[in-house]
């Protein structure tokens, strides 16, 4: 298996990392997203097995989980695991492609840890608090209760930026895309 190289992007739930990786994704045909597995129930309509999570039961993952088939694996919500998948990383590096990982704040320390200087760990955070409890608030996904436990994590979480190699600010989206464009291709190209 050729072997290529990982782009994390990590951040608090409402930061922008999935706008970021999603226009990473459509202007750059040398990158392949990394599809986390997770027991969590879809998000309305719009999420698909095999696109955007691969859906599992909780005995699914623990099967998986026994068998050594992640990377890493987490419960980041008490009931719902997440994990990055061998098989994942393999199906990317086949087609001659570098992993983009769109993962929360632990797994992208452990996917660092488990790539090292093979992978830039990018950490996207907002300019601040107010502004991402205005995000989270107007993406009209979240009730009372899980928006208070989404802030309360997110807090936890800035203070792991210093595990990363580099910090994106999204104050501007335009302007986030272009400096994760540079960070990518600059990585890329070493």
């Amino acid at each position: 298996m050729s072997k290529g190289k990982a782009l994390i992007f990590s951040a608090p739930s409402g930061s922008g990392k999935t706008t970021i990786v999603q226009h990473l994704l459509e202007t750059n045909p040398k990158l392949g997203f990394s599809i986390s597995a997770s027991t969590r129930d879809k998000r309305g309509r719009t999420e698909e097995n095999g696109r955007d999570y691969y859906f599992l039961s909780p005995k699914e993952f623990k099967q998986k989980i026994d068998n050594d088939e992640f990377i890493e694996w987490e419960e980041v919500y008490e009931g719902n695991f997440y994990g990055t998948m061998k098989s994942e990383i393999e199906r990317i590096w086949s087609d001659g492609k570098n992993v983009i990982f769109d993962v929360d704040v632990k797994g992208g320390i452990n996917l660092k840890k488990y790539f090292g200087n093979d992978a830039l760990a990018v950490f996207v955070k907002v300019p601040s608090m107010a502004v991402l409890k205005s995000r989270l608030t107007d993406r009209n996904t979240e009730s009372d209760n899980s928006l208070s436990q989404r802030l309360f994590k997110a807090e936890f979480e800035m203070s792991f930026e210093d595990k990363f190699d580099v910090t994106l600010v999204n104050a501007k989206l335009e302007e986030s895309l272009k400096a994760a464009e540079r960070l990518v291709n600059d990585f890329i190209s070493r």
